[in-house]
């Protein structure tokens, strides 16, 4: 199992509505819900008495029987339904990362598949 992060650009409303709707893309996808659990949440640590933050955050829990082709293809198809398409910074547990902003669909595909596979994870080989 491998969780990796997903975080947009854009002010803290953009944000949260891109992240949720890139968490409801994932589920809606029938190859990608099987291996795939999103959960939504702040990359800052709760205040005592005070509210909380507002979401930044999308951690996605990544099951081994998921190939990485498939979570990329899914991340960069649902890109390619916003206008404009989202920045987007996908993170692994090590701290390796990839910012797919502007990129061409089979762009951001090939960054989001270079990131799974080069670690543990995934469709990839222990780094």
């Amino acid at each position: 199992m491998t969780i990796i992060t997903v975080r947009a650009a854009g002010d803290s409303a953009a944000v949260e509505a891109e992240l949720q709707s890139l968490g409801a893309w994932l589920e809606d996808d029938r190859v990608v819900r099987r291996h795939v659990r999103g959960e939504l949440g702040s990359s800052l640590a709760p205040v005592p008495g005070q509210q909380g933050d507002g979401i930044d955050i999308l951690s996605l829990v990544l099951s081994s029987g998921l190939g990485a082709a498939s979570l990329a293809a899914a991340v960069a198809s649902w890109r390619s339904t916003r206008t404009p398409s989202p920045t987007l910074v996908v993170q692994r547990p090590d701290g390796t990362r990839v910012e797919i902003s502007g990129h061409s669909q089979e762009e951001a595909e090939k960054l989001m598949r270079s990131l799974l596979n080069d670690g543990e994870g995934p469709g990839g080989s222990a780094a």
